[in-house]
């Protein structure tokens, strides 16, 4: 719900970031990587109840998540490059309530799996449209700058990150964050499901 809002606000500061790094000749490929390996990195230190560095790991995740896509913008964006940040971005999602759950499972792994399966929800229904969408041509209006149509929702990244920073604030609070966004994730995939039976019903046969 509010990734276009974020992005507006951020992509100035992005792009003078994605600008400094094409002149040292890195590569967006190479930002995604880094950001994926300091998102795997934030779910170590929280696994071993250490959320507050957990949490600065995120956010450094997270600022490289974003500038990775400015860089490519600024030099070539690739299919390939898409495919690296998608997949990065949705193993990072998933490390972050696994790591919690390993930090206190008595507490916490059932809220962890609560939680994951509602993403496994969010992104199907998202992955699910967004390649029915690129077979049948439609634009992506709203988010010019993703590498495949990107059907928002109630919970996007945004939301995910903000809850993740919550999570990390007041661990003790994590079952409680876990159902309640878990609950929101459920409200996105109803509708994206509607939304997405109503744009490929319009576009094309079933």
């Amino acid at each position: 719900m509010l990734d276009r809002i974020a992005m507006l606000a951020l992509q100035p500061a992005l792009s003078k970031g994605a600008a400094a790094l094409q002149r040292t000749g890195i590569t967006a490929d190479a930002v995604t990587l880094t950001g994926f390996a300091a998102g795997i990195a934030a779910a170590g230190a929280i696994a071993l109840q250490a959320p507050l560095l957990g949490l600065a790991l995120i956010c450094v995740s997270r600022i490289a998540d974003g500038l990775d896509g400015a860089l490519a913008r600024q030099t070539q964006t690739t299919d390939r490059g898409a495919f690296l940040d998608s997949v990065c971005d949705f193993l990072f999602y998933a490390a972050i309530p696994l790591a919690f759950a390993i930090a206190d499972p008595p507490r916490n792994a059932l809220p962890a799996a609560v939680l994951l399966a509602s993403f496994i929800g969010t992104a199907t229904s998202f992955l699910g449209f967004a390649v029915l969408a690129e077979r049948r041509g439609l634009q992506r209006e709203h988010y010019p700058s993703k590498g495949f149509y990107y059907l928002g929702g109630l919970t996007e990244g945004t939301e995910t990150i903000a809850c993740f920073a919550l999570m990390c604030a007041l661990p003790n609070w994590f079952p409680q964050f876990a159902y309640g966004f878990a609950a929101l994730c459920a409200l996105t995939i109803c509708t994206r499901v509607l939304a997405g039976w109503r744009e490929l019903g319009k576009s094309g046969s079933s």
